[in-house]
């Protein structure tokens, strides 16, 4: 049996349509013409909260293009709230947010076979420019957008800001944070995986999900996102920067690993596919990713990579799509062979980083890269959801790393903040140092936990875990500000998510120096607890307190998959090394 399904095979009840629900493939397309005009915006319709009502957002800026997003919904409910399978929707960019000088506008064709999403690739733009944009449909016109295209490509930019998110859960705790995060105005909001949780609604949760059970159909995994998408906080959010957005696992199902599901017993090959496509059609919809990242049935081209002028090159992985399925012991975990990345994949990650020529050589991964010893003492047991299941492949690009300029990786996952250095060979304390690696703590998912129970359950393992600089269990993000000398990171923690007037201040800054793999700890250390996915089971990428158990399969303590069964109260524990 693999990974936890000791824990509960085959609770997962979807109903015999199951993913094979009819609409579930992708169909239809979101067409746009670009022109440019320097006519002023003129009046247009008052803002409507229904029609725009999921908001706007940019996403993958380049040095002259951005991508445009909204999508269409019905004024009303039920039949008289029907669109046409097509919608008109104009859209324009603006040189400033009164609209006096729009500098593009065009026709996007909104289509029922895409939700009436709206992907607007607008091109010929100025570098390192702020622009403004909005929609109009139906009489209606949307909020307005900010965004900023990347800096042109040679130059040197005196800083990039990046904003560090993963893991919401609406369930577990209000997005407020992002309200702190606007502030900070950063230059890109990274979201690497989790941004909706499929599992059952259950009343007992900060706010209730939509819905009776998990989504598995097209239409089902649509309300997900469209619930998310009406959050405040992070609408506001995405309307403030453009965002680069990648999935992990809680946009398709808990764990699930290359063609295989969770349960493979109640999900074979086939019907998992189905479902997965479901989602893969569902999370396009929803996020301002271009064209190129539109999935075909079950699947998709993800991976890519983003230049910020001379400054940073941002690869964003994909660990979900190639990878084997999960071991279930350290000797599988060893295996030659098994793969995260795939090798299509990994190599060009490798060929792009040694031929990048930029200061910075970024990895967006979803899971966390460098190891952690879940067994205190002697021996080690890990988390084989992460990449210490994969330790042939983790450790030959770690290897490859040595001949990387600054290699920096960006993670999730965990529900922690863990801040690393990236070794050769964990087994050996004194083993070469040949990066860093920040994984930033979730926005909402495990709510507000237990610091002491946390604490007590890692002080323990923080002396076989001596790469970690730093281990915290609070909610919040990771700003982190990049410059030709140095990265600068802040780790931006709320004081609670269970209600919506949480406060958010910084815990914790780090430094990682131009040309010195590794990185370090600078704000004033004083002894305090330790923090990380505080669950010697399944895996840290869903870390849940007892009664999450109950909640679905798709939720289980921890997320990821250990070689050990054991449920333990996650906490919040900061710790220096």
């Amino acid at each position: 049996m693999r990974r936890r399904r000791f824990l509960g095979a085959g609770a997962l009840t979807l109903g015999a349509a199951g993913a094979v629900a009819g609409g579930q493939l992708l169909t239809g397309n979101a067409s746009a013409s670009v022109g440019g005009s320097t006519a002023p915006a003129g009046a247009g319709a008052s803002v409507s909260g229904t029609v725009f009502k999921l908001g706007v957002a940019s996403g993958d800026p380049l040095p002259t293009a951005i991508v445009l997003w909204t999508r269409v919904t019905p004024v009303n409910q039920g039949n008289s709230g029907i669109l046409p399978s097509s919608v008109p929707v104009t859209w324009e960019l603006a040189s400033d947010s009164g609209f006096t000088k729009i500098v593009k506008s065009g026709t996007a064709t909104a289509s029922s076979g895409l939700a009436h999403s709206v992907h607007v690739d607008v091109t010929g733009l100025t570098p390192a420019t702020d622009y403004w944009y909005r929609f109009k449909a139906l009489g209606h016109t949307s909020r307005t957008g900010r965004t900023r295209t990347a800096p042109a490509a040679g130059s040197t930019p005196e800083k990039l800001r990046i904003a560090l998110a993963s893991c919401q859960n609406w369930q577990h705790g209000y997005f407020t944070v992002y309200q702190d995060m606007r502030a900070q105005k950063p230059d890109l909001v990274l979201f690497v995986g989790d941004y909706i949780y499929e599992s059952s609604a259950f009343s007992y949760r900060v706010r209730r999900h939509e819905g009776s059970a998990a989504p598995v159909t097209l239409a089902e995994y649509r309300s997900r996102h469209e619930q998310y998408n009406t959050d405040p906080d992070l609408q506001a959010m995405r309307a403030d920067a453009p965002f680069v957005v990648v999935y992990d696992d809680h946009e398709v199902e808990n764990d699930w690993a290359g063609d295989v599901a969770d349960d493979p017993a109640a999900w074979p090959t086939d019907k998992f596919l189905a479902r997965r496509a479901a989602a893969f059609q569902a999370f396009y919809e929803h996020m301002p990713i271009r064209a190129a990242q539109k999935p075909s049935g079950p699947d998709v081209l993800i991976y890519r990579k983003l230049d910020f002028g001379s400054l940073a090159r941002l690869h964003v992985l994909d660990t979900r799509q190639y990878r084997d399925d999960q071991a279930t012991t350290q000797q599988g975990a060893m295996e030659s062979g098994r793969v995260i990345m795939g090798d299509s994949q990994r190599d060009w990650l490798v060929d792009s980083m040694r031929t990048s020529g930029k200061q910075w050589n970024l990895v967006a991964s979803q899971v966390m890269m460098a190891e952690t010893d879940l067994l205190a003492g002697e021996g080690k047991e890990w988390y084989y959801d992460a990449w210490d299941g994969y330790q042939v492949e983790r450790n030959a690009l770690l290897a490859d790393f040595k001949d990387v300029r600054n290699p920096v990786v960006l993670s999730g996952d965990r529900h922690r903040t863990i801040v690393s250095d990236l070794k050769l060979d964990y087994s050996d304390p004194g083993s070469t140092v040949v990066g860093a690696e920040f994984v930033g703590t979730s926005i909402s998912s495990n709510g507000d936990e237990d610091l002491e129970a946390f604490a007590a359950e890692w002080a323990p393992k923080l002396a076989d875990n001596p790469h970690w600089k730093m281990i915290d269990a609070r909610r919040g993000y990771l700003l982190l500000d990049i410059t030709p000398t140095g990265i600068d990171a802040q780790l931006r923690a709320i004081s609670t998510v269970l209600t919506k007037n949480g406060t958010t201040s910084t815990a914790a800054t780090f430094r990682v120096d131009n040309g010195v793999p590794g990185v370090h700890r600078v704000d004033a250390q004083t002894e305090a607890p330790a923090s990380e996915s505080a669950d010697a089971s399944p895996s840290p990428t869903d870390q849940a307190t007892p009664t999450d158990t109950t909640e679905s399969p798709t939720e289980s303590p921890a997320g990821s998959s250990t070689g050990t069964s054991t449920e333990v109260s996650p906490t919040d524990v900061t710790t220096t090394a």
